[in-house]
C-alpha cells in the first residue's frame, strides 16, 4: 500500500480545503514545488496532485505547476482536476504526469473512460468523490444522485482498473477515515482502490491497513502531513508493502 502525499493547487499555491469547501481554504506552501520536494525528501514514492482551479473551470489550469513538479522530483505524479476529455488527458500526461485522474468525466461519460483506457491503459484513473453516498462532481460542488458502487461497477465494465475514492464529508478534517463506507466500496471494486479523506494520525493509517483489503492499493494524505502529525516515512512504515 502506497502513501500518496496530496498537493492541491489553487491560485498557484499548495492548499487544503475543508470538506471540499472552496470557501474554507488554508494555504500551506506558496509554491507547490516546495511541498513536492519536501514529500519526496521524506520518502514519497508517488505524488497526488489536484488542480483545484481546473476542477472548477472544467479544464486543466495549473499545467505549468504540474510540469515544474514533475521536473523537480524523482517520483511519479498523478494529476486530477479539470481532466474531462482526451485533450486534457494528453495535456496532463504531456506535462509529465504518470497518470491522469478523471472525476466529472467518469460520471458524465463512462464510454469516454473506456476509450481512454483503451488508448492509455493503466495511466487512466477514475476519481469517485461522494457526498452522502452519492457521486459528487464539478470540484465536489454538485451531487448527482448516482450511487458510488453503481458508478464504479459501470466504469469497471469499461476497463477502468484503478480508482480514487473520497468521501468528501471527512476530507481535510483529520477526524479519521470513513471506514464503514470504505468497506462497502472496496468490497465491490474490481481493480485497485486508492482511498482519500480524514486521515489524521498513524492509527488512522493502521485502521486502513487493518481492513485487510488486498485491492486497497494506497491512501492519499494531505493536511496531516502539512501539519506535521507524522512524516511520509512514518506513515509509509505502518502500511503493508
Amino acid at each position: 500500500m502506497i502513501l500518496y502525499p496530496a498537493i492541491d493547487i489553487r491560485d498557484g499555491h499548495a492548499v487544503r480545503l475543508l470538506r471540499g469547501d472552496y470557501a474554507d481554504e488554508r494555504v500551506y506552501d506558496a509554491d507547490p514545488v516546495d511541498a513536492a520536494r519536501r514529500w519526496v525528501e521524506q520518502g514519497a514514492r508517488f505524488l497526488h496532485v489536484v488542480d483545484l482551479d481546473g476542477a472548477r473551470e472544467g479544464r486543466p489550469v495549473n499545467l505549468g505547476h504540474v510540469r515544474r513538479i514533475a521536473d523537480s522530483v524523482d517520483a511519479p505524479v498523478q494529476v486530477g482536476g479539470g481532466v474531462r476529455d482526451e485533450t486534457a488527458v494528453e495535456a496532463v500526461l504531456g506535462a509529465g504526469a504518470r497518470r491522469a485522474v478523471l472525476g466529472t468525466a467518469a460520471h458524465a461519460d463512462p464510454d469516454l473512460l473506456g476509450e481512454l483506457v483503451a488508448e492509455h491503459g493503466e495511466r487512466i484513473v477514475a476519481s469517485v468523490d461522494a457526498r452522502g453516498g452519492e457521486v459528487a462532481v464539478s470540484g465536489w460542488t454538485e451531487r448527482t444522485g448516482t450511487d458510488v458502487q453503481e458508478l464504479i461497477s459501470e466504469l469497471a465494465s469499461r476497463g477502468v482498473r484503478r480508482f480514487v475514492y473520497t468521501p468528501v464529508e471527512v476530507d481535510g478534517t483529520l477526524e479519521g477515515p470513513a471506514l464503514v463506507a470504505l468497506r462497502a466500496v472496496v468490497a465491490g471494486v474490481e481493480g485497485e482502490l486508492i482511498y482519500s479523506g480524514g486521515v489524521g494520525t498513524l492509527d488512522d493509517l493502521r485502521a486502513l491497513a487493518g481492513l485487510g483489503a488486498t485491492n486497497l492499493d494506497g491512501v492519499i494524505v494531505g493536511r496531516a502531513l502539512y501539519e506535521r502529525r507524522f512524516t511520509v516515512a512514518e506513515g509509509q512504515a505502518v502500511l503493508p508493502g
